[in-house]
């Protein structure tokens, strides 16, 4: 894996405004907020996408989750919140290390605007899919 600013920031060569950390998990704010309050959460392992992250960093940071977005809401009084992980640069992953961001909303335009364009999926072809990505877990 290639170094990156979260490399850097995990070996100290860059500052950042810590709110957790332990063994597998550093949280800190995004220099680059979208709104007031906006935190990274990364694993401490090496890993580009999710998919790549052993089991026990995706546990690491699933346990760290909740409780940081809970303390987000509290220091900011935000009603809302995305929460936004992208994996690999067709999905608009800009920083290749895995990284999580918590983004408050609130109602004076600030935070994350999403365009979702739903299709609609035929009942025979998502069962045949489902049916092939059950098939495929480990």
């Amino acid at each position: 894996m290639a170094l990156t600013i979260f490399s850097k920031i995990l070996s100290g060569e860059i500052p950042c405004h810590k709110v957790y950390e332990d063994d597998r998990v550093l949280s800190f704010l995004d220099i680059f907020p979208l709104s007031r309050g906006h935190t990274l959460v990364i694993p401490k392992a090496p890993a580009v996408t999710i998919d790549q992250l052993p089991d026990e960093d995706a546990a690491a940071i699933g346990l760290a989750l909740p409780r940081i977005c809970r303390a987000v809401l509290a220091a900011t009084q935000a009603p809302a919140y995305n929460l936004l992980q992208n994996n690999g640069q067709l999905a608009h992953q800009a920083v290749l290390h895995v990284h999580f961001h918590i983004i408050p909303r609130f109602d004076d335009g600030s935070g994350l605007g999403i365009h979702w364009r739903p299709g609609k999926l035929d009942p025979a072809a998502g069962a045949a899919l489902a049916a092939d990505i059950a098939a495929r877990l480990d």
